[in-house]
């Protein structure tokens, strides 16, 4: 694990305030960080759910066509809890969450990076948000932020699009990656002519872990042209791969941060998150040229280990500042936190990969 220059909590429930009289909140994590100038703007997930309990039952929250959300009480026979955030009914095996999502918007200053200011909200409007938005990452191409996320209803999680000239007004544009597949990253630049980025299907068929792959557009719209990019090979990452930052460009290659995780021995349980880092070809971003044998964070902190789920770190922004990287993150699905890396140690932490030496 490579040591971090400065870590900080950020932001955590008792700092948000409910979107509605009689509900709590949960959890304030996984955010996009983007520099507007003198200005840092960030996007995060707030989860909520009902403060209202009921013995031997389980509410579960969704938004309604009209805007509003909706409670569905469940009675707890009729349910397995599959972890802290989902169920199944036992009647069909459909899936519902136990929170629901939507995002805030917060504006903090280059001079006082650690203190944000809440601004706005965007909530869910589509039938395919219906049980929440989720996750977002932010990555500005030409002079346009264009923001991914995970839309989930009850035909799944799938990925949406977003865009915005000033993070202050938003257009959505729809599902991009349909159900299952999440953890969708752009890059920043168009590279041979394509815009390009890493996605993660989720397939139900368990041929593998879910892994990492690539995808090329002509608009950002349409996606095709799909190639495996990183599985998991280490123990850490042993459970499931997936994208977390949005990729920055170094001498060496394209550089991000993603996830992995360990299965959990106990059912019911999520496993340990870590983060790790990849290095991209430039021209050939498909092509793997040295990765995390080690994750470079791993759940250290008392907000990382313990929380709604514990031991997680799930990094979703890095902003290249010269020597250092600053990565924006959730903490235990949680709060929110910022770290900064020596980016040098980075990029020496990585091994060279065995695709890099088998396309060499």
């Amino acid at each position: 694990m490579i040591t971090r220059l400065y870590e900080s909590l950020l932001l955590q429930p008792s700092d948000i305030e409910p979107s509605q009289s009689g509900w709590e909140v949960i959890g304030v994590f996984n955010p996009c960080v983007a520099m507007v100038g003198d200005e840092l703007v960030m996007l995060a997930r707030v989860a909520e759910r009902p403060a209202e309990r009921r013995a031997a039952w389980t509410p579960l929250p969704h938004w309604s066509s009209t805007g509003s959300t909706e409670v569905d009480w469940v009675r707890d026979e009729d349910l397995m809890h599959t972890d802290a955030r989902v169920v199944a009914m036992k009647s069909n095996g459909d899936l519902r969450l136990t929170s629901i999502s939507h995002f805030q918007v917060f504006r903090a200053t280059k001079l006082n990076p650690d203190t944000w200011k809440f601004t706005a909200s965007l909530r869910p409007e589509e039938s395919w948000e219906e049980f929440g938005i989720e996750d977002p990452r932010i990555t500005k191409i030409d002079e346009t932020y264009w923001i991914t996320y995970v839309a989930v209803s009850r035909s799944g999680a799938a990925t949406a699009l977003m865009s915005s000239a000033d993070l202050v007004s938003f257009q959505r544009h729809g599902i991009i990656f349909p159900s299952e597949n999440k953890d969708v990253v752009l890059f920043p630049l168009r590279i041979g002519g394509d815009f390009v980025a890493l996605h993660r299907p989720n397939p139900h068929s368990h041929f593998s872990p879910p892994q990492i792959w690539l995808a090329r557009s002509p608009d950002l719209i349409h996606w095709g042209r799909h190639e495996f990019v990183l599985g998991g090979v280490h123990v850490w990452e042993g459970d499931r791969v997936g994208s977390g930052t949005p990729p920055i460009l170094c001498d060496e290659g394209w550089l991000t941060l993603y996830h992995g995780s360990t299965p959990s021995n106990i059912a019911g349980k999520v496993g340990r998150y870590c983060a790790g880092a990849i290095l991209l070809d430039h021209d050939q971003p498909g092509r793997v040229l040295g990765r995390s044998r080690e994750p470079i964070m791993q759940p250290a902190t008392d907000f990382e280990i313990s929380g709604f789920v514990p031991n997680v770190v799930f990094p979703t922004a890095m902003l290249d500042q010269g020597d250092q990287l600053q990565v924006f993150y959730g903490a235990a699905d949680t709060s929110i936190a910022s770290a900064r890396f020596s980016k040098q140690s980075v990029l020496d932490s990585l091994e060279l990969s065995t695709q890099s030496q088998t396309k060499q």
